[in-house]
């Protein structure tokens, strides 16, 4: 499985033009034959709205899906992208993953981080799923959820094999831990793959720190960018990393019964 990674400046608060080069994101991922476009946290948007989230918010059914089914549908691969998503009087820091024959999943963040995120979203509250793409299990989870280890072991647990991550990191000395360190730590704990897809650049009053990468089982880098505008690509094969697995079987020979949890 080829996958790209997409690490974005956004335009906030325009749809529009980021769905845009989201487009031209994918046009260059497919002409080099990826399986699949991930892209950051609430990248449709943009991250720094505020209150702007409650007017542009859209349902699963709304104009923006729509027009990311036509992206994947005409570049032939998947695309997760993040979103804000309305249901009801709620909005959601969401992302779907959206295959190119139509067919999508949908993730809620369930961990919402900083007051303004805490002002502007409803957690989610549904356990992330596992999914078929392309072959192997996935799972979709937004930026500050890979932060915490239960969670992400519970999707590796469920049989996750790839772990699709859109993020927001700000700058800063301790978002450059969670990009360099933390990352590749949960993927090898897990024995997963990771594609970690930040924002870049500025926005409003935020500062994104970029680093996205695309991590191995063993957690080392498969490809990683700096700090602005990048499109990466990487092999994912998951029987390359039996070896790895075999030597740190931590999924197969944890002792539930000692943990509180």
């Amino acid at each position: 499985m080829l996958i790209s990674l997409f690490q974005m400046q956004p335009v906030s608060g325009d749809i529009a033009e980021n769905l845009m080069k989201i487009a031209r994101a994918a046009e260059a991922a497919s002409d080099m034959g990826a399986d699949l476009l991930v892209t950051p946290e609430l990248s449709t948007s943009g991250y720094a709205l505020g209150e702007l989230f409650d007017e542009i918010a859209e349902t699963r059914d709304g104009a923006l899906i729509d027009a990311l089914a036509d992206i994947a549908g005409t570049f032939e691969l998947a695309i997760c992208a993040g979103f804000p998503e309305r249901e009801g009087d709620a909005v959601y820091n969401s992302a779907v993953l959206m295959r190119p024959d139509g067919s999508r999943e949908f993730y809620r963040k369930g961990h919402l981080y900083g007051d303004a995120e805490r002002a502007a979203f409803t957690p989610g509250n549904d356990i992330p799923h596992v999914f078929d793409l392309c072959g192997m299990k996935t799972s979709m989870l937004i930026c500050y959820d890979v932060e915490f280890p239960e969670y992400v072991r519970s999707v590796a647990l469920a049989g996750a094999e790839l772990v699709l991550v859109p993020t927001a990191l700000p700058a800063g000395v301790i978002s450059r831990r969670v990009a360099d360190t933390v990352v590749p730590t949960r993927a090898f704990e897990n024995g997963v793959f990771i594609v970690y897809s930040d924002l870049c650049g500025s926005e409003n009053s935020a500062e994104y720190c970029g680093r996205s990468v695309i991590v191995g089982p063993d957690g080392d880098d498969l490809a990683r960018a700096g700090a602005r505008e990048a499109l990466l690509v990487a092999e994912v094969e998951p029987s390359a990393y039996d070896e790895c697995r075999e030597q740190t079987p931590y999924l197969a020979e944890r002792r539930s019964e000692l943990y509180r949890l």
